[in-house]
């Protein structure tokens, strides 16, 4: 088991949250974080002063994968987030030594699967044939 971590531009989150129901990915941990890494700073005027930026607005995706799940949960970050851009963001993928699920105390694959899985990506499908949201 993996804990995949990406961090992605705010535009770009309902390309990649339909790609990582369509990878078989449900269960998703989702923060607006702010952060700094090779894009340029924003200068700005405000109220005669100029203000530095030096923090952009991002989205951190946080996701526990089987192993059978994390080339394809990394290929869809990777298809869905890129525009090609400084600030695309960046994929963090750690080991993971055990998952309980509080409710009902399963262990580890048993409790990384979601109880309407198939549901939700059934709906990720439709919604990426073109048949639009339910």
């Amino acid at each position: 088991m993996k804990l995949i971590t990406t961090i992605v531009r705010p535009e770009r989150l309902p390309e990649v949250k339909a790609a990582l129901f369509r990878a078989g990915v449900t269960g998703i941990t989702l923060s607006r974080v702010s952060g700094h890494g090779g894009e340029q700073e924003i200068v700005e005027q405000y109220r005669g002063t100029t203000v530095v930026m030096e923090f952009h607005e991002k989205v951190k995706i946080e996701m526990v994968c089987s192993e059978p799940f994390v080339q394809p949960t990394i290929q869809a970050i990777l298809s869905a987030a890129r525009t090609g851009e400084v600030g695309d963001g960046k994929i963090f993928i750690q080991p993971i030594d055990q998952v309980i699920r509080i409710r009902t105390g399963e262990v580890d694959n048993a409790a990384l699967t979601a109880i309407n899985a198939d549901e939700v990506q059934r709906a990720a499908l439709e919604e990426a044939k073109g048949g639009g949201p339910r």
